[in-house]
């Protein structure tokens, strides 16, 4: 029997390889929305992590709360198992834009199965702000739309405010649980438009939609179907949506469709050597955001005279400049990201590759390991970052007796925490580097010049600066 998950998270701040999670709330219900159960989860602040100032002063956790709780890995534990329960659709508000991912690296860095929860035991994901952008764009009436400066937003707290969607304060975890699942009632009344937007988080149903959009035009590359791509990236002034053509698929990265932009006239400036300051081309997975619209006189009435004359006139430049054209197919579905050396184990989740089935039975003997609170067994990984992150877990979340004959490994992680240079901070896939507790206090600083804080928020900086001089000797 299928049920939904509606979740949130909290976290220290953006990085999904380096930050943590301070909250979990999730409530589930059944396909009707009726409430089964809910689940609150406090995490308590990693000895290895430094708050975000600026996550700080948005979720306004006291730090009393901050430094009790589960600790990380009990409570990905239970996390990894309440998404993985059979039949279980995982959603929330932008969850597949942050959280979803956040999650993937949670499980990673503590050796759990990091996917499972996207297909295995009729499990599945979807995403309400996706949704909203339809909604808004389509069905309107189902909802008030806040003005921000004079500009419709669709974040969460504007829209729970304006609709009265929740109780609380926006950007605590189950607040925002509360106000996504209300959100959810208000679009399921419009069960036809429901069911229609259902079909975009399914692989086999956002499939055939795709292969039924019409051709803009043919070239040596192939048929360029023609679509209105739709989400909240595009912004409120071009009412969260693009015309697109499909150019094809990513070589590198297989699971990737790609969807050229043909509504800015600098397209038309493209050269062989330009391609990647006149395009703009969206990278799509099957059942994820974008959604992608056939280009239908209702849908496409909502662009502008101006943008449909641009779009008309970028095809025809697009079909007959035949070199230029093939030049950026070549180059956007060639594309690689850059190789980032040294990528620190807690980021490896995409430069690692999956793990060989030996990988995956020595994680699950190591969790029973860990319960016994047996270090030793991390060497069972060889040298891999698999062993990396083993030990990871136990200074993360254990006491010091829990070390020995692992003291030296301790010490290097920690120094590596600690680095005063921020070029030789531990780096991501992306090339970011973890927060410094000098860098951290740089921002600190910065939030204050620019006078940002009310008198809450400039105590929570306060009780930031002590925990990194008493923690990180600064």
């Amino acid at each position: 029997m299928k049920s939904y998950l509606f979740y949130d998270l909290e976290t220290t701040g953006l990085n999904k390889s380096f930050d943590q999670i301070l909250q979990f709330a999730a409530i589930r219900t059944d396909e009707h929305l009726v409430e089964k159960e809910r689940h609150s989860i406090k995490v308590k602040l990693r000895p290895d992590v430094i708050p975000s100032p600026y996550a700080v002063i948005t979720h306004r956790i006291p730090f009393d709360q901050l430094l009790s709780g589960d600790t990380e890995y009990e409570a990905v534990l239970r996390i990894h198992a309440l998404l993985n329960t059979p039949g279980t659709v995982s959603l929330g508000y932008n969850t597949l834009g942050f959280d979803d991912e956040f999650l993937r690296f949670s499980f990673h860095r503590n050796l759990l199965p990091p996917y499972t929860h996207q297909y295995a035991s009729r499990c599945g994901r979807m995403d309400l702000l996706p949704m909203a952008v339809l909604y808004y764009l389509y069905k309107p009436e189902v909802l008030k739309w806040p003005e921000v400066d004079g500009k419709t937003t669709l974040k969460l707290e504007h829209l729970s405010k304006a609709n009265g969607l929740a109780e609380g304060r926006a950007h605590d975890a189950m607040v925002d649980v509360e106000a996504t699942m209300e959100l959810t009632r208000r679009f399921i009344r419009e069960k036809t438009m429901w069911d229609f937007v259902l079909g975009y988080f399914s692989k086999e149903s956002d499939r055939e939609r795709i292969s039924k959009l019409p051709s803009a035009f043919d070239s040596a590359a192939g048929m360029h179907s023609l679509g209105l791509m739709t989400g909240g990236k595009f912004g409120a002034e071009a009412l969260y949506q693009a015309p697109v053509i499909y150019i094809g698929d990513s070589v590198p990265y297989k699971n990737q469709s790609l969807w050229l932009r043909i509504d800015q006239p600098e397209l038309r400036d493209t050269a062989p050597d330009s391609v990647f300051e006149t395009t703009r081309v969206i990278r799509k997975r099957l059942g994820e955001p974008e959604i992608i619209l056939p280009p239908l006189d209702r849908f496409m009435a909502r662009l502008s005279p101006e943008r449909k004359a641009c779009m008309d006139e970028n095809i025809r430049w697009l079909k007959s400049e035949k070199e230029r054209f093939y030049a950026i197919v070549r180059e956007h579905c060639e594309f690689r990201y850059p190789e980032v050396p040294d990528v620190d184990p807690d980021a490896a989740l995409y430069t690692a590759g999956f793990l060989s089935r030996e990988s995956e039975r020595l994680c699950a003997a190591f969790h029973r390991h860990v319960k016994d609170r047996d270090i030793s067994h991390a060497g069972d990984f060889g040298e891999s970052h698999l062993r990396d992150l083993a030990l990871r877990i136990f200074i993360r979340n254990f006491d010091i007796s829990c070390f020995k004959g692992y003291e030296e490994d301790v010490l290097r992680y920690m120094e590596k925490v600690r680095a005063k240079d921020g070029a030789t901070a531990m780096v991501d896939y992306r090339n970011e580097r973890k927060l410094t507790p000098g860098k951290a206090l740089e921002e600190i600083a910065e939030i204050r010049k620019e006078n940002r804080c009310d008198s809450e928020q400039d105590n929570l900086l306060t009780d930031l600066e002590t925990l990194v001089a008493e923690r990180f000797r600064i």
